[in-house]
């Protein structure tokens, strides 16, 4: 089981601020993770639409969408962040 954490407008459109998830084999990187997610239904898939602009942090450190994922205890998606 992976722990997914999902901040900001990302949590607000899925509906919940984290869950705990088996994930296919076939998910090894960030970029696979959210492909993956936009498959478990419209509000994932409204959520991660732009999922170039979805931030990833493995473990709270902050990872490109080509970083794998395999041993990651908690993995947080998150908006970029805005000034202010």
């Amino acid at each position: 089981m992976t722990r997914l954490v999902y901040f900001a407008w990302v949590r607000e459109k899925i509906g919940k601020g984290e869950e705990e998830i088996d994930l296919p084999p076939n998910v090894v990187t960030g970029g696979d993770l959210i492909a993956h997610l936009k498959t478990l239904g419209e509000d994932y898939a409204e959520a991660l639409a732009h999922e170039k602009v979805i931030r990833i942090a493995i473990n709270q450190e902050h990872v490109e969408h080509d970083e794998p994922i395999a041993g990651a205890r908690e993995i947080a998606l998150f908006p970029p962040m805005t000034g202010g």
